[in-house]
């Protein structure tokens, strides 16, 4: 009777995990949240798309004053990445509470796992977008750009109905669109202008070459995850276009941006050099190619957002060389 009786408990403890809102799950034999389940949540293998804009348009600045206004490069920097690991969290909140990450292959999420609630998740987010408002503040007070306080408050509104709000955009085929622009070309050529109130040719070529990047990390990031957003009625991109397209689509995102460093390189010779980070992009778009399991593409995200770095610094170094 008391083995049958505890069977009757594990089974109740079961069926409690699995059913209703993933948001609002006990936790259940799970241990304790840790720093390293918050650092996990914040996805530091995006970190380097945050960090690759703000090197370019930095890169693009000192083609027009040779002088590095380094106080409001790092505030860039702090505004770009505070603004990613706020995203990333909303990501985590909204999808969570939507029932998208219950069958995630990924790394798991705070607020679909049911340790931390909801809400904890959603006022992390928005930690991180104040801090990130507060530094851009800071910026449009020093440049006088007041103007760019419109900018700032449409990052933090496209940050937000990515996955949030009643019909976020990216669960309507619209993610890669609005990663180009704000990762893209808001993120590099804001940091260009507000160093030196220019945006050269430079700037706008260096420009498209983040938003291709960061588009690539959101299409492998949906080829891996592609059964789980349809079954959840997630229409990303990749799921309204099927597998093989956004493997095509991932290649040319992934090279687009050599050629583009190939067009630099007629003006600035060393930017041929950026052609060594496909050392870490030509792997990408192997596994990308060739994986048979979902989870391989975890590999693939995080050598494709390398690839960007790598590639931000070479031309970085030939920009200012």
């Amino acid at each position: 009777m008391a083995g049958t009786s505890r069977k009757k408990k594990r089974s109740t403890r079961q069926t409690r995990t699995r059913s209703g809102n993933p948001a609002k799950r006990p936790v259940i034999e799970q241990g304790p949240i840790t720093w390293k389940d918050w650092v996990g949540a914040a996805r530091l293998r995006t970190l380097p798309l945050a960090v690759a804009p703000v090197v370019l348009g930095t890169g693009a600045a000192q083609t027009v004053d040779h002088q590095l206004h380094w106080v409001i490069a790092l505030a860039c920097l702090a505004v770009s990445v505070l603004l990613q690991i706020g995203v990333n969290f909303a990501n985590d909140y909204s999808d969570g509470i939507r029932g998208t990450d219950a069958q995630r292959v990924g790394p798991a999420r705070l607020t679909a796992s049911g340790r931390v609630p909801a809400k904890r998740v959603l006022l992390v987010a928005l930690v991180f977008f104040a801090l990130a408002a507060v530094v851009g503040l800071a910026i449009v007070i020093r440049t006088q750009q007041w103007w760019m306080l419109a900018v700032g408050a449409a990052c933090i509104v496209a940050a937000w109905f990515y996955t949030g709000g009643k019909r976020p955009y990216g669960y309507n085929a619209l993610g890669e669109v609005f990663v180009f622009i704000f990762f893209g070309l808001v993120a590099t050529l804001g940091t260009t202008w507000v160093q030196v109130f220019d945006l050269p040719l430079q700037a706008w070529l260096v420009a498209i070459a983040a938003g291709l990047f960061a588009c690539a990390v959101l299409l492998a990031n949906n080829l891996r995850d592609i059964d789980q957003d349809r079954e959840a009625g997630k229409r990303t991109l990749s799921v309204l276009i099927g597998k093989i397209p956004t493997q095509v689509l991932f290649t040319l995102f992934v090279l687009a941006p050599f050629g583009i460093s190939t067009v630099i390189a007629l003006l600035y010779p060393i930017a041929w050099m950026a052609l060594l980070a496909l050392l870490a992009g030509l792997p990408a778009i192997v596994i990308v190619w060739s994986y048979r399991q979902p989870r391989e593409l975890v590999v693939a995200l995080g050598l494709t957002s390398l690839t960007a770095l790598a590639y931000a610094g070479l031309v970085y170094w030939a920009l200012v060389g």
